[in-house]
């Protein structure tokens, strides 16, 4: 037996022996419990282990409160630790964000005075460039006071009055023209119009060796649109040609005579004129006045949409064209900004009148530009004068917006939306303006302004055309918003596109399958 198993057993036999002498041991320890104190001791009872249990669980409540305490304090070291973290990375992103502002401060100020050095240069442009259009106005009102050509119109008079209009023409000064003339003109004006019945302007017959061609000043369908020059005057003009072969394929044979007729017929200060025409084997060539401030449409463009005042303006003039027109019963059509031409003072010339017609009573044919068209010109309804009258509203809307109230990406949707008519106008709209607008695009015929009782008076008398004078407009004695630059004198071309020059048929000697169609060119 090795010594594990004898200490085992030795083990053992103790935990027996005390197990057999349990009553001497406990004998023993009543009488020592009595001499050492006054209290009974029960070896065998449960409460003999008592103090010792409850000092232990003490011992374990004091270190179980120790570990307490310790795990708090460490808790809030912790805690205080993140709190120091925290109020560190604020600190940080505060002064990063100080920083940061600073930054955008700094930006802001350059910003302001980028800004502000620009307006200010644009400034001083705009000044430089009013200084020049002043003294080019200046030098041309010196110009009419030394007895330079003055246009007045060909009113008719009668004898009395006719004796002082020419008393009046022989006077130097166009401001005494003017400030005498006033009230002789607003007298012919009332519901008339002021120039004659036909244009007494000769229609001559040219032909292409007349002319030298400089460039080209436009592009269309049926052909193009020159600048040339007189070989015999020096003048400047423009000569639209149109192609015969691509006029009959077009169907627009009888457009294109109505246009030769309409502009044959008028005379107008803000109309195109036409100085004559002529054709060769395969072209058509009408001879008119070369404008050179370019189109309305570019300007409206490059300005997005114009001032109250600018659009006014504009609509003024064209409100005198088309009452002139409709004095000859003729339907222009196709208004829109393309056809309003600018000459070199800032008034309009209407051109382009393709769809231009004479008509008594009324007429059915579906034409113009879709944005433009009027309810009962899609509706094959007949139709008068009065669809000028929508397409103005049109325009003077569009002029204010800088769009058209019923576009749409397809002249169908355009079409559906022109016979709803639901016009939404943008919040700067002057009342006035609306409250016209309102009664020029509306498909009752019996509520249009144009087509009413009292005609175009009744448009001219509208409170937004209030401050109009409109006998000083006739005259062209109201000073244009907008003077083009045009800066290389007559025959200048700056304001218009480069197009690329074609090998041109012109003048060639062939047969003509289609002379019987143009008899009066």
């Amino acid at each position: 037996m090795d010594n594990m198993q004898q200490q085992y057993h030795l083990l053992h036999n103790s935990r027996h022996s005390v197990s057999l002498d349990f009553n001497q041991l406990q004998a023993q320890a009543q009488a020592q419990s009595q001499q050492s104190s006054p209290q009974p001791v029960i070896a065998n009872s449960p409460s003999q282990y008592q103090p010792y249990v409850q000092q232990q669980d003490q011992s374990q409540s004091q270190l179980n409160l120790t570990h307490a305490q310790s795990a708090e304090a460490h808790a809030a070291q912790i805690a205080q630790a993140q709190q120091q973290a925290l109020a560190q990375q604020q600190a940080q992103q505060h002064a990063l964000a100080q920083q940061q502002a600073q930054q955008q401060a700094l930006a802001q100020q350059h910003a302001q005075q980028h800004a502000q050095l620009q307006a200010q240069q644009a400034q001083q442009a705009q000044q430089a460039q009013q200084a020049q259009y002043q003294a080019q106005y200046q030098a041309q009102q010196q110009l009419n006071d030394h007895g330079s050509p003055i246009y007045l119109p060909q009113i008719q008079l009668t004898p009395e009055e006719q004796s002082q209009l020419e008393y009046l023409q022989r006077m130097p000064s166009y401001q005494a023209i003017i400030q005498t003339n006033y009230q002789l003109l607003h007298k012919k004006f009332a519901g008339q119009s002021l120039l004659p019945r036909r244009s007494t302007t000769s229609k001559g017959k040219y032909s292409l060796k007349d002319f030298q061609i400089m460039r080209t000043l436009g592009t269309g369908s049926f052909g193009r649109v020159h600048l040339v020059r007189s070989v015999h005057n020096h003048r400047y003009y423009a000569i639209k040609v149109l192609k015969k072969h691509q006029v009959i394929k077009m169907k627009q044979v009888e457009h294109t005579n109505d246009e030769r007729r309409m502009l044959k017929l008028v005379e107008h200060p803000f109309l195109i004129r036409m100085w004559g025409t002529y054709q060769d084997s395969k072209n058509l060539f009408m001879v008119m006045d070369y404008i050179e401030g370019g189109e309305l449409f570019s300007l409206l463009r490059k300005s997005q949409r114009f001032p109250n005042p600018v659009a006014k303006f504009y609509a003024a003039e064209v409100i005198l064209a088309l009452e002139y027109l409709h004095s000859h019963n003729i339907i222009y059509r196709d208004l829109k900004p393309e056809n309003i031409l600018l000459d070199r003072n800032g008034h309009i010339k209407l051109t382009d009148f393709g769809f231009a017609k004479e008509v008594q009573t009324v007429t059915w044919t579906l034409c113009g530009t879709p944005d433009y068209i009027a309810p009962e010109v899609i509706t094959t309804k007949p139709y008068n004068k009065s669809v000028d009258w929508w397409s103005l509203g049109i325009l003077i809307f569009e002029m204010l917006a800088g769009y058209t109230p019923f576009y749409d990406q397809t002249p169908m949707k355009t079409y559906e939306k022109i016979l709803a008519c639901k016009v939404h106008y943008p919040s700067h709209f002057h009342p006035e303006s609306v409250d016209l607008l309102s009664k020029l695009i509306t498909p009752d015929l019996t509520r249009r302004l144009g087509n009413l009782q009292n005609g175009p008076s009744d448009i001219r008398n509208h409170p937004w055309f209030t401050e109009v004078v409109w006998e000083k407009l006739l005259l062209k004695d109201i000073e244009t918003p907008y003077e083009p630059p045009i800066t290389a004198g007559v025959g200048d071309t700056s304001l218009f596109d480069h197009y690329p020059e074609e090998q041109l048929d012109y003048g060639i000697l062939c047969d003509d399958p289609y002379a019987k169609y143009f008899t009066e060119f």
